[in-house]
């Protein structure tokens, strides 16, 4: 969907997802070479890999903006770094319930104001690292 047509707040966390993946691309391309890379690289892979996982929709499945921005603004925001890819789409899911659960107010927000203040990202920081000490608690615990 082209720029114009997206809600501010999408279009405050995808301008850093678009260079996100451009980086990711380019770092995965070199990287297929087998050189050792850097840490900062290897970070890089890493984030890309994570937000490659956060950007896949199951068919006929559509996602409100709002879970999309948020979402989205996790990954960007390097939240999502510490998961392992594979756990993603679990982490996903488990923040839609944990955020309609207990900090519905951001939703809400989102819909309506339909860009992120600064009030508005820290709460998403707090609730996104408080769903992921549960879900990282519970994965060890299984």
């Amino acid at each position: 969907m082209g720029g114009s047509a997206q809600i501010k707040a999408m279009r405050q966390v995808a301008g850093k997802l678009r260079l996100d993946l451009a980086q990711y691309r380019e770092m995965a391309a070199f990287a297929q070479f087998g050189s050792e890379l850097d840490k900062a690289t290897q970070a890089q892979l890493n984030r890309g890999e994570r937000m490659v996982e956060v950007l896949k929709q199951g068919q006929y499945r559509p996602l409100e903006v709002e879970r999309q921005v948020l979402i989205i603004y996790a990954g960007t925001a390097g939240h999502l770094d510490e998961l392992p890819a594979e756990a993603v789409a679990a982490f996903e899911e488990a923040l839609y319930k944990f955020v309609e659960g207990r900090y519905a107010s951001i939703f809400h927000e989102i819909r309506e104001k339909r860009e992120l203040s600064d009030a508005l990202r820290a709460q998403m920081d707090k609730a996104v690292q408080e769903c992921k000490a549960e879900f990282l608690a519970a994965r060890k615990a299984a």
